[in-house]
């Protein structure tokens, strides 16, 4: 435990600087993809991935989180939870085959069969990799991860762009779909050496199955919710309407999904390791929510803002009518970004009972909003998503941190920091615009707007609202020497 700190700080660089690079190449990978391929091409697979990603939620069937929050695991323990994750994984992969004529006949979509008895090898190349993902998840390992995600990205990115230049339209980004978690899992597989061995009755993984069933049921739900609106797109709408959402909807969660797997990963795994210790664990999770909402906030204005800069630049003038559904799910990043911190918290602490109930709670709220917003097409279910979730924030926080070590205005004085800044900044971000935007072309103007907003955001955050420190206390940990370090971790 005396090391910890310096893992949480090590691990979350690393996993940032991961992250940044992913982003980089999936950001780059999107925007030749979406010059190469047009919107019935990505819609033609998202109408197979709304139904698929439900199935995705099982794979797992949150063994890796039991895992990683387990103070104890024996090695007899994670081989039997490897081959109960490959048998769910070959029985999803069977589930999503024999699916393929239904999800045709859904969509009234011939095409659809072949796509999804495509991706159903996915299930079953996911599952073989989960546990050796936890293990080095667990050991903290989290350069080694960050190592095999960029190179199974490259591969799955090089595989699309290749089969999208070669004619294959949609096929190449079934191929994506299928060789990133192919290669995910042998690099998981080479950085382990870990060789499972066969499995076992009564060794306690009652408890561990429980915990994860919870864990999967809760993450099924908000799945759920976060997703039908697809559904009710592509049956109603069609694959244009749903390519227009699906990649409006892809470009604007980045963000929070990139945070969330990048601090995520690395907050779980250290959380976990204090449960026990509730002093510590307020003081970490404080200061990482903080960096997490400081890096988020920022990125939400920008979306709201520059949402049609930023459609032109990434996705190109064929995708201009996404910019107004890109604008309208903005909101969203801030509410996951302020949510999803709460959500490691209280998984830490193995209240997934109480993350059951929350979600039990919102999906039927999440779902009455698309079919009211779905008469207007996409805009309106991206206008009814973002209202309701800026509804339900308020509530998920105290729910969340009720009888925990982290009080309801601990989160709203940790939030109001970077959302003072945000607004200091937009206003000027918004100023410059306004006088420079018709002597430029997007995109000069959105390094422009974006460059003001993040400068402005960052004097503001460091040295009006006094969070310099708190940076400079890191980046101290960062770069000492290991004994000037344990000065500092003896002292904290």
């Amino acid at each position: 435990m005396k090391d910890l700190k310096e893992k949480t700080v090590r691990g979350g660089l690393a996993r940032l600087c991961a992250q940044a690079v992913d982003f980089i190449l999936r950001l780059v990978s999107l925007m030749v993809l979406a010059r190469l391929l047009g919107p019935k091409d990505f819609g033609l697979v998202g109408m197979v991935t709304a139904f698929t990603g439900v199935l995705i939620l099982f794979r797992d069937f949150g063994l890796s989180a039991a895992v990683i929050q387990r103070p104890n695991v024996t090695d007899a323990q994670l081989s039997t939870l490897f081959w109960i994750n490959v048998a769910v994984g070959a029985f999803l992969s069977l589930l999503t085959a024999a699916m393929a004529p239904f999800i045709a006949a859904f969509y009234h979509e011939p095409r659809l069969v072949g796509v999804a008895s495509a991706l159903a090898c996915s299930f079953l190349f996911n599952a073989a990799g989960i546990q050796h993902g936890a293990l080095l998840q667990r050991q903290m390992r989290f350069t080694a991860l960050a190592v095999v995600s960029i190179i199974s990205l490259v591969v799955s990115s090089a595989t699309a762009i290749g089969g999208a230049m070669a004619g294959y339209g949609y096929w190449a980004l079934v191929g994506m779909t299928v060789a990133n978690p192919l290669f995910n899992t042998v690099g998981f597989f080479l950085a382990t050496h870990w060789i499972p061995g066969r499995p076992q009755r009564r060794i306690g993984i009652r408890s561990m199955l429980h915990f994860g069933g919870t864990v999967t049921l809760n993450g099924l739900i908000v799945y759920t919710a976060s997703n039908f609106e697809k559904i009710l797109l592509g049956r109603f709408w069609g694959a244009d309407a749903l390519g227009l959402y699906g990649r409006a909807y892809q470009l604007v969660n980045i963000p929070t999904a990139y945070l969330n797997s990048a601090v995520g990963e690395v907050a779980f795994s250290a959380l976990s390791r204090l449960q026990n210790d509730p002093v510590r664990l307020r003081n970490y999770f404080l200061k990482g929510y903080s960096l997490v909402l400081a890096m988020t906030m920022p990125l939400t204005v920008a979306c709201a803002l520059f949402a049609d800069d930023m459609i032109l630049v990434f996705l190109g003038p064929n995708w201009k009518a996404a910019g107004i559904i890109f604008r309208l799910l903005a909101p969203t990043i801030l509410v996951f970004a302020i949510a999803n911190p709460l959500s490691w918290l209280v998984t830490a602490l193995g209240l997934v009972r109480r993350s059951l109930k929350m979600g039990l709670v919102i999906a039927p709220v999440m779902i009455a909003g698309y079919v009211i917003g779905l008469p207007h097409g996409p805009r309106g279910v991206a206008f009814a998503y973002s209202a309701v979730m800026i509804l339900w924030i308020i509530p998920v926080i105290a729910w969340s941190v009720h009888g925990t070590v982290i009080s309801f205005w601990d989160v709203l004085s940790i939030a109001s920091r970077p959302l003072i800044s945000c607004i200091v900044a937009a206003a000027l971000a918004l100023t410059v615009r306004w006088i420079y935007a018709q002597f430029l072309s997007p995109l000069p103007r959105l390094v422009l707007e974006n460059t003001v907003l993040l400068a402005a955001f960052a004097g503001m955050l460091l040295f009006a609202t006094g969070q310099k420190s708190l940076y400079v206390s890191l980046f101290r940990l960062l770069i000492q020497p290991s004994s000037a370090k344990q000065k500092i971790l003896a002292s904290a």
